[in-house]
């Protein structure tokens, strides 16, 4: 800049409100098809009989679990600051965000405290879609410009998706090939809503990525994601034993792994890959194979299969507990 320049200070000029996009497109929204129940006619069936049998019993029992230290109650720990639980995996197509989405309504049905499901995919990924949300507007790169030390929780949830049956979400992208989201975006977006929300998870893009890791490595919980086959927990395995070798210990500690079916007929021996994962000393959960959650599209929580709704209980109860410091 030479002598006679001048710097010329620009008023402050809000962007504007990005345009609303739908999550899927209306060609494909009437190929979905009704949404299948998790559980056979069957099963469902089944369950009702025994149900009608014992149902003052298992009332009585389930109340007591979750006022006395069952996975429900774990859920719905107090927290005293905000806490990130961050969902990855070592390649994509494993259900990573279908469990980061079945961790957001669980502990949104669980918690009176407000929960943020956030989108930390550089690529295009499909949170929103399992998540529900019919459209899109604003997503963190948008978001990590305009936000300030003054916005409120009122302020901040304009910008998000609010969830059908609660919670918020915030996508990483509107679902359109551009920029990936960077790590400075994400550790502006992550830090500035963390301490508005009493959980947060993070639905992260596979690793190695540069995002990925920084999640993790500044979440106070992680999960990942593997998937029932040779491969998948021999991958995951590796990250695993990496972990371990940190020097702090917290990392391998607060992780827990899922197993996840994507097949009612899995060959691998469950037993035997939870011994292998737990070998490092994380907590290993299975996920089983479900006919609502293989179906694609839209999460409906009422349609998931009894035992599906049982293992994203428990997941949360975990992942909290490991983000809290408990063992």
């Amino acid at each position: 800049m030479t002598h006679g320049d001048h710097l010329v200070r620009r008023p402050y000029v809000p962007l504007p409100a990005p345009e609303s996009v739908p999550t899927v497109d209306a060609r494909l929204a009437s190929a979905l098809g009704r949404p299948q129940h998790g559980d056979s006619a069957a099963r469902r069936v089944a369950e009702s009989l025994r149900g009608l049998a014992s149902s003052a019993t298992r009332g009585a029992a389930k109340g007591s679990a979750d006022q006395h230290g069952g996975p429900g109650h774990e859920a719905r720990l107090p927290v005293p600051s905000g806490r990130v639980i961050a969902v990855t995996s070592i390649r994509g197509g494993v259900g990573k965000s279908t469990v980061a989405a079945l961790l957001g309504r669980t502990f949104t049905r669980l918690r009176p405290d407000p929960v943020l499901t956030l989108e930390a995919d550089a690529a295009l990924g499909t949170l929103a879609v399992r998540m529900g949300a019919p459209s899109v507007r604003w997503s963190c790169p948008e978001l990590a410009r305009i936000l300030t030390p003054r916005m409120d929780l009122n302020d901040i949830t304009g910008y998000l998706v609010p969830v059908t049956d609660g919670g918020w979400l915030l996508p990483a992208s509107q679902g359109r090939v551009g920029p990936p989201l960077d790590v400075p975006t994400y550790r502006t977006v992550s830090l500035a809503l963390r301490r508005h929300f009493a959980v947060t998870v993070v639905d992260c893009e596979t690793l190695p990525g540069e995002v990925a890791r920084t999640a993790m490595d500044t979440a106070n919980a992680r999960v990942i994601v593997a998937p029932r086959t040779a491969e998948g927990v021999g991958g995951t395995r590796v990250v695993l034993d990496w972990l371990g070798g940190l020097p702090h210990r917290r990392a391998i500690d607060s992780t827990v792994v899922v197993l996840t079916s994507n097949a009612p007929d899995m060959t691998l021996d469950l037993k035997t890959a939870v011994a292998h994962l737990r070998e490092p000393g994380v907590t290993v959960l299975s996920l089983p194979y479900d006919r609502h959650l293989a179906q694609g599209g839209p999460i409906h929580p009422a349609m998931l299969a009894g035992a599906t709704q049982d293992a994203a209980v428990e997941l949360a109860g975990t992942a909290l507990r490991r983000a809290l410091g408990m063992r």
